[in-house]
Order: structure tokens, then C-alpha cells, then sequence
């Protein structure tokens, strides 16, 4: 099974959407397989990570901004503004695609572990993930 959620990202920062990917597998009726995720925008990525502590968001938001500054001297992509080219660094350094087994109908995920797309512009905007819920009990 294939299909497209809508991650609306007003702005950097971390967005989970665990609770969508659940309820496309629920929709699936698939006990056992791998749910693939794959986010088609270059300037974004996919994340799993701790969804209890908010302060965990926070710090790994800080810490990719100061890895990756804007207004780089070096930079020469920037036609879009100087949140363009650390977007597409920092989504190469992260990743665009996941890979989670699903067992028992659920996804195999840890007692704090959430999906997250990682918005890497300011203004963000309606992302598309693709999930391929593959069964295989076949």
C-alpha cells in the first residue's frame, strides 16, 4: 500500500506526525511489515526522536542552526534567501527517508520515540511524506 500524507510546516523546527503513519497502517491492516517513509522536498527531512521532553526538540533545533549558519560567506545558492542553502545542507545531513517494522499492527517504535519532519526553512509550508506499508506475512 502506498500513500501521501500532508505535513503542514509553518516554520523551522520539528512537526511530529507519528499519530498520521499509525493510522495509515491501521487503514492498511497490515500485522506485520515495514513501513517506509520518504519525504519528497529537498529542503526538509524525517527524524526519530524523543516526542516527551520538549526541551529534546529544542536542543537539537539549536544545535543543527549552530552547525549550520546562514548568511555563510561561502554559500552561492541563495536565490531563495539565506535559509536556502543551509535547508539543503541541513537535509542532506539528516535524512530523507525512514525505515520502521511494523509488528502486531503498530509500528515497532520505543516508549519515547516519535516521527518528526524537520522543516530547514522559516516559512515552511505543506510537505509531502509518501508511506509504502509493504506486508510481509505474503
Amino acid at each position: 500500500m502506498i500513500a501521501t500524507l500532508q505535513i503542514d510546516a509553518r516554520g523551522q523546527g520539528l512537526v511530529e506526525f507519528t499519530d498520521e503513519v499509525h493510522q495509515a497502517i491501521t487503514h492498511a491492516r497490515i500485522m506485520e511489515g515495514l513501513c517506509t517513509l520518504f519525504v519528497r522536498h529537498t529542503s526538509c527531512s524525517l527524524l526519530i526522536q524523543e516526542n516527551a521532553d520538549p526541551s529534546a526538540k529544542r536542543d537539537l533545533e539549536r544545535w543543527l542552526h549552530r552547525l549550520v549558519p546562514e548568511r555563510d560567506p561561502l554559500y552561492t545558492h541563495t536565490a531563495e534567501g539565506p535559509d536556502d542553502m543551509p535547508a539543503h545542507i541541513k537535509a542532506a545531513l539528516t535524512a530523507t527517508s525512514l525505515g520502521i517494522p511494523i509488528l502486531g499492527g503498530r509500528l515497532v517504535l520505543g516508549t519515547w520515540q516519535g516521527i518528526f519532519l524537520w522543516e530547514h526553512r522559516h516559512r515552511g509550508g505543506r510537505r509531502e511524506v509518501v508511506v509504502h506499508i509493504a506486508d510481509s506475512s505474503r
